[in-house]
């Protein structure tokens, strides 16, 4: 017998997602739609221990993280947190097909991973230069 879950319900202030359709594996976008990463994971406040009473405060997203997560799901290793870049929630404009940041490209930090990427593998292809970062 399978048991349905209740409605959460809507924050005051807030917006209620399914972070796994809405925020997992999009692209973001600067303020100017240039594109700066992928959204490859979440990190939330930190939930009370347990299960969480009716009345608890429901976890909020701080930070959209990119980096190497796919790299570590399919290797099963794991990177040291100081290779995840960080995108604070504030910086988030709109939620849509992508996420739109409401601050330039210059203030989104990059990761080591596409740094390295565009030097040794994006510019060797030829043109591979004049892609902007």
């Amino acid at each position: 017998m399978s048991r349905r879950l209740p409605t959460p319900p809507i924050p005051a202030g807030g917006r209620l997602l399914d972070a796994r359709l809405s925020l997992l594996d999009r692209q973001v976008l600067d303020v100017d739609g240039e594109p700066v990463g992928v959204v490859d994971d979440l990190e939330l406040s930190d939930p009370q221990a347990g299960v969480l009473p009716d009345d608890a405060v429901a976890p909020v997203v701080r930070h959209l993280v990119h980096g190497p997560v796919v790299l570590d799901r399919i290797t099963g290793g794991r990177h040291p947190r100081a290779h995840f870049e960080r995108i604070e929630w504030a910086a988030v404009a709109e939620i849509g097909p992508a996420l739109r940041l409401a601050v330039g490209s210059s203030r989104v930090p990059v990761g080591w991973l596409e740094d390295w990427l565009a030097r040794n593998v994006v510019a060797r292809i030829p043109g591979g230069r004049h892609v902007p970062r």
